[in-house]
């Protein structure tokens, strides 16, 4: 073969192998794609590769950040997407949401160009890594003014509300305190912050209820005398008043309803009807008696009656003289003609209506207009015997 030939056959050896491209690896989060290309931009890459980017996401080269349209020398490269990631920025003044491509917390802040000060306080740490949705609160010590105890008191707080300045400050809400602006709102925009100490008080007051009275008869308890059978006892009630200060001043009271805490128990009295005859001798004269009772005593005659007129009848029918004596209606119905002995009148019956004669015992003793004497006074009044078939126990 001739050498023309020989280096002919050579050069075509070389020339027509086809061409090897160069290798390209994108890692777009956990998907890994491999690219053999001749294409150098990011751009063109991605594009190749079908990937799409978002405004805020992030191409690096072996690492490092490179532009979408910088040219590429290397011919074996790997692309890396940062996607942006979102998270919530909170500070006293405001909440906002933000994207970031760094891989921590303090990347994140520098990306939005946010400085941090030596006294601010972050949480999480700076070094934590960025997580998708994660809060970062920063709070910077702010003059406040706490007007609290009678004392104005000046101090710097990182808190982000009223609350959280308060405890650390060692000025606590204790019970019923309350603070203005309240303690679950943040820090007001002046710095003034009012503590109102609240205190309560309570006053009971008792009230008794009185017992009532039950009356029984008794055969064993002589006649117009009375025995307690069984004790009374007074109720209770207590009431509660609530008193409210506010710094040591009274703002409120609130009473409540009354409650009872010891019901009354009832007395139970035993009245007489054990009737005891006796004799006595009363202004010499000597009588037989089966009842003796204290007595209102009034007197009246035929023309003394506060009538419109002179009236000399009874109910009985008999004509009024000294010894007709008067009653209430109902004790008539069932006392008349009993014999009475009243000290200083002497002998009398009951034979006639008083219709004044109520509310007390009373009885009105009867004269002629020419023998009247006037009466108002107490005086014990004897029944005589015979004991009458009906009996009226109580006098009232």
């Amino acid at each position: 073969m001739k050498p023309f030939y020989v280096l002919a056959f050579v050069f075509c050896l070389f020339a027509c192998q086809p061409k090897i491209l160069p290798t390209v690896t994108i890692i777009d989060n956990d998907n890994i794609l491999t690219l053999r290309t001749d294409e150098r931009t990011p751009s063109a890459l991605l594009k190749q590769a079908g990937i799409i980017l978002s405004p805020n996401d992030r191409i690096l080269l072996n690492g490092l950040p490179i532009g979408l349209d910088q040219a590429i020398a290397d011919d074996l490269m790997t692309l890396q997407i940062r996607r942006a990631i979102p998270f919530t920025l909170v500070t006293a003044d405001e909440e906002k949401k933000l994207q970031t491509t760094g891989f921590t917390l303090g990347e994140a802040l520098q990306e939005a160009s946010l400085w941090i000060h030596a006294r601010d306080k972050i949480a999480p740490r700076l070094n934590s890594p960025i997580r998708n949705g994660m809060k970062i609160e920063i709070t910077s010590p702010r003059q406040l003014r706490v007007n609290a105890d009678g004392k104005i008191l000046q101090i710097r707080s990182p808190a982000r509300t009223v609350g959280e300045a308060l405890a650390k400050a060692g000025i606590p809400l204790m019970g019923l305190d309350y603070s203005v602006p309240a303690e679950n709102e943040l820090i007001p925009s002046d710095g003034q912050i009012r503590v109102v100490r609240v205190t309560e008080s309570v006053l009971l007051g008792q009230s008794s209820i009185p017992f009532e009275n039950d009356f029984q008869a008794s055969a064993a308890v002589p006649l117009d005398q009375t025995r307690i059978i069984q004790p009374g006892e007074a109720g209770l009630t207590v009431q509660r008043t609530r008193i409210r200060y506010e710094d040591g001043t009274e703002i409120s009271r609130t009473t409540e309803e009354a409650k009872m805490v010891r019901p009354p128990k009832t007395r139970t009295l035993g009245y007489g009807t054990k009737i005891e005859v006796k004799t006595a001798t009363v202004d010499g004269v000597s009588i037989e008696y089966w009842r003796a009772v204290q007595m209102y005593v009034t007197s009246a005659s035929p023309c003394r009656s506060d009538g419109d007129r002179c009236y000399s009848g009874t109910a009985s029918g008999k004509t009024m003289q000294k010894g007709m004596v008067g009653m209430r209606y109902d004790w008539y119905l069932s006392m008349q003609g009993q014999g009475l002995y009243i000290p200083g009148y002497g002998f009398g019956s009951v034979e006639d209506v008083c219709n004044g004669c109520v509310g007390k015992p009373w009885i009105d003793l009867g004269f002629s207009d020419n023998d009247y004497e006037p009466w108002h006074s107490w005086v014990t009044v004897y029944f005589l015997t015979p004991v009458p078939a009906n009996v009226i126990y109580v006098l009232e």
